[in-house]
């Protein structure tokens, strides 16, 4: 249908897992689930629910009638009343007991928990995924010397592994967050309409034990091993933030790491992949832009605004609920999960194809190292008898003078100027000796070498194929 608005998170960029995963299907399958355990652990604690009755609604947990909960809700004005209502159609004789002694947000909020363990659990392969394929790049370029930048002006040497690394350790610190934030993953549970579980504490006629072990049953059904101390109407609104906040931190890692390589690719020192047949520009053809990368930063960009949702619902939410939560989390938290997966995706597929232009590295290297390499030639003219201030002095004006002339267009001639000068006592063939870039980098492998044995571990998990990514 294209005369309809679509959103390019799902026409465009999201995986076919995380579609499927919130997908209206996914979603109401999801809560006639829980439907289903609720009617268990009922029948297994003594409630007048039969075992039939659970046997047929759960043969049919997949067949919903959609176009019958649309004409439902039109009527009632209530979502889960109208899957209520068509799930009692599918299995009429349990039509009496589904959703008995439950609140909408038994099945809403207990679903969304399932939904969004399962998309951190898929986007923690993803990221796993983009780790092993910068562990590899940072393997290969560990020892390779290039221009460092601060204030994006240049510095002393880095190594290209090197600053794969320091992409590597903000994804690591992002797997950590979302290790715990699936860690600390708590269920609803069966808590009634204010959390007080007075509902549940009628059928059981005063038995708090029964309701204790209701919601144990519940929760284990569905792999949860604790539920929320206590709860409002919903689960604490604080989880979402949690999360949301932890997807804008993948988010920004992998802003950080294209804007790196769009600032790189300007100067043809590091490219994306670009295809055979592919088109930079529909004027320039020419060009090799960076679209994917820009790619990233703009998704990015758009998922660290969304995240901000989150808190202002949690911090607004009147006593025990209120509904105007409800609208934007079904936007912001389904679309943040695609956006993140999206990015990811993206993510795999720059670090799968990156490619390093060594010579042009190398150029870079050897035409500001003349200038780093100026404490060096300090040090050995003071070892020759130099004197170290007047040594610095020397170098101090000859610096200027080479780098206004580098500004006129013209090759950099520091190295002559410093020969020049007899208080050095070296000879320009000597100075430059001393240009080996490998000498200038420091501990860069060895600092490489120590995150991949950190990472290793980790990326015995990596078994992800390559995705599709539609540009």
């Amino acid at each position: 249908m294209k005369d309809r608005y679509e959103s390019p998170l799902s026409s465009r960029y999201a995986s076919e897992f995380m579609l499927r995963l919130f997908s209206a299907q996914e979603r109401i399958q999801t809560w006639r689930r829980l439907w289903v355990a609720l009617a268990r652990a009922e029948h297994n604690l003594g409630l007048p629910v039969t075992a039939e009755q659970v046997a047929e609604l759960e043969a049919h947990i997949s067949d919903i009638d959609f176009d019958m909960a649309a004409q439902r809700e039109k009527e009632v004005r209530h979502d889960v009343m109208a899957h209520v209502y068509t799930y009692g159609k599918a299995a009429p004789s349990a039509a009496g007991i589904i959703h008995l002694g439950a609140t909408s947000c038994y099945v809403t909020d207990n679903a969304d928990l399932i939904l969004y363990r399962e998309g951190l659990r898929y986007l923690r392969g993803e990221l796993i995924a983009v780790l092993a394929n910068l562990a590899q790049f940072a393997e290969t370029y560990k020892a390779t010397p290039t221009l460092g930048y601060t204030h994006y002006q240049p510095a002393q040497l880095v190594t290209v592994g090197k600053r794969a690394a320091l992409w590597m350790q903000d994804f690591l610190s992002d797997l950590e967050e979302l290790d715990f934030v699936l860690g600390t993953l708590k269920f609803r549970g069966c808590r009634g309409t204010t959390g007080t579980e007075a509902s549940f504490l009628e059928l059981f006629e005063g038995d708090g034990a029964k309701v204790e072990e209701l919601n144990r049953q519940v929760s284990r059904e569905f792999g949860f091993e604790k539920c929320f101390a206590v709860c409002g109407q919903t689960y604490p609104r604080k989880v979402d933030s949690r999360i949301l906040n932890c997807l804008s931190s993948v988010a920004q890692s992998a802003y950080r790491m294209a804007n790196d390589i769009r600032l790189l690719q300007h100067d043809r020192q590091v490219e994306e992949p670009f295809e055979k047949n592919q088109i930079g520009s529909s004027a320039m053809a020419y060009k090799r832009n960076p679209m994917r990368s820009e790619r990233i930063c703009s998704l990015s960009r758009y998922l660290m605004a969304d995240a901000m949702n989150a808190p202002m619902t949690a911090s607004a939410q009147w006593l025990e609920r209120t509904l105007d939560d409800s609208a934007g989390r079904r936007i912001s938290m389904p679309e943040g999960f695609l956006c993140a997966d999206a990015i990811l995706r993206l993510c795999q597929n720059v670090t799968d194809g990156l490619h390093v232009n060594e010579k042009v590295v190398d150029r870079a290297c050897r035409e500001y190292l003349p200038f780093i390499a100026t404490e060096n030639l300090m040090m050995e003219g003071v070892k020759r008898g130099g004197d170290r201030q007047a040594l610095h002095e020397i170098i101090r004006a000859c610096s200027m003078a080479a780098t206004a002339k580098m500004k006129e267009g013209e090759p950099c001639d520091l190295l002559a100027r410093l020969a020049a000068e007899p208080a050095f006592g070296m000879t320009e063939p000597e100075m430059a000796g001393l240009l080996d870039p490998a000498l200038y980098i420091g501990r860069c492998p060895q600092q490489v070498d120590a995150l991949l044995a950190q990472v290793r571990p980790l990326l015995a998990e990596s078994s992800r194929e390559k995705p599709e990514i539609n540009l």
